[in-house]
């Protein structure tokens, strides 16, 4: 068996949180920067860190082969920022190391590898000589960078003028097209449109597929990661949870943390809608139920609820309200109410989704919560270790199929 690409052996990074007094004079400000000053040097002159020790990676250790696909998973704070920046040689690990065998393109974040006073077209070619290719080579692959990144008329304009957008779609389109053997991407892919991420990840399974390149991807949305990666590595508290099948770790992820997800109004909101309990489908119910608690002031004509389910990349899917369900009638309820909404055998594939809520006199707005609620949710519909087909959508229907052979 050949090699791995990357081979990543008791890797640890250790950061030390200093708790700075507030000053209040400038007196005050100079006086603490001389005594940390004093404070960083030993008499031998070596530093001495001072502060709270933090582990945000510790004894992390896999191996990753050509032509993988590979997820990074976990919640935020769990160590994946920093695992990236170390196989990008960008931050130095404190224990432990990480060998990779291969020319390496990263995308962290915004303005990664551009220099905000050169136009698109200079950074394209900068860019380029970075990665060790020759300016015959990044010429061959130009066009299509521009092509595929849709800058066509900014691309001698200075890239700080860009859009996070722009920025997004130029630096993407660099590192997938110039060649790179690992291709990292953490989830700076978020800042683009909806159509733009689908066409970096079609990028980058063609990257995988057709020319065994590697590919490390960090992100939050399951469906990107079930669609994308053959398999996965679940980060937890700056430690490997657990390796394996893709659909696989992100079941394990989704179930550990599939709490209810409530909202509750801040306490100054007197009207409107002032709290969601959420029982999302798990072991005992495939239902999904929210219990909504609501306050008008007086009894509304027509009061009316409803809720739209969004994908974690802001598509909507479907909603519910009770205009065409006359479950309230006039005056029926006063200065408050509550209602429960139960969808039952939700239809939805494994991922995260956000929920949003509104409540109206008929047509007359009261209150709208965007995203008040986020739910991860494990799909019923599927085994735990099978990945749905490419483009199968978000909601899952039932249908009958009669062969005639």
């Amino acid at each position: 068996m050949s090699q791995p690409v990357i081979s990543v052996a008791g890797l640890g990074k250790r950061y030390y949180l200093t708790h700075q007094e507030r000053s209040d004079t400038l007196r005050d400000s100079l006086t603490q920067g001389v005594r940390g000053l004093l404070r960083r040097f030993t008499s031998a002159g070596t530093a001495a860190p001072e502060g709270e020790e933090f582990w945000a990676l510790r004894d992390v250790t896999f191996d990753v082969r050509q032509g993988d696909v590979v997820g990074m998973i976990g919640r935020n704070g769990a160590g994946k920022s920093t695992l990236l920046k170390i196989l990008s040689r960008i931050t130095e690990p404190t224990t432990g190391r990480a060998t990779i065998r291969g020319r390496v393109a990263s995308l962290l974040e915004v303005g990664t590898g551009f220099h905000p006073e050169l136009s698109g077209r200079e950074n394209i070619y900068l860019n380029g000589a970075i990665l060790g290719m020759s300016r015959a080579e990044i010429t061959r692959k130009f066009d299509e960078i521009v092509a595929f990144a849709e800058v066509e008329r900014f691309l001698d304009t200075q890239v700080k003028h860009y859009s996070s957008g722009m920025y997004v779609r130029l630096a993407f389109s660099v590192a997938a097209h110039l060649e790179p053997e690992i291709l990292i991407v953490d989830e700076v892919l978020a800042v683009g449109d909806a159509q733009f991420q689908k066409k970096c990840l079609g990028k980058m399974d063609e990257v995988a597929r057709n020319f065994g390149r590697t590919v490390i991807f960090v992100s939050h949305n399951m469906d990107a990661v079930m669609q994308l990666c053959s398999s996965a590595v679940l980060l937890q508290g700056g430690q490997v949870a657990a390796t394996g099948k893709a659909g696989e770790i992100i079941h394990r992820y989704l179930s550990a943390h599939q709490a209810q997800q409530n909202y509750t109004a801040p306490d100054d909101k007197r009207f409107g809608i002032l709290g969601v309990v959420t029982q999302i489908p798990g072991p005992q119910s495939a239902d999904l139920v929210f219990q909504i608690r609501f306050a008008t002031g007086a009894p509304l004509k027509l009061p009316t609820l409803g809720i739209v389910v969004y994908s974690a990349n802001d598509m909507p899917l479907f909603g519910s309200n009770t205009i065409y369900h006359p479950w309230l009638q006039e005056a029926r309820f006063g200065a408050t109410g509550e209602a429960t909404l139960t969808i039952r055998n939700v239809p939805l594939w494994t991922g995260t989704y956000h929920v949003s809520f509104w409540l109206s006199d008929g047509s007359i707005p009261i209150d709208h919560l965007p995203e008040a609620v986020t739910l991860e949710i494990v799909s019923a519909h599927l085994p735990a270790n099978a990945s749905p087909a490419k483009d199968i959508g978000y909601v899952h229907v039932r249908g009958e199929w009669n062969p005639r052979p």
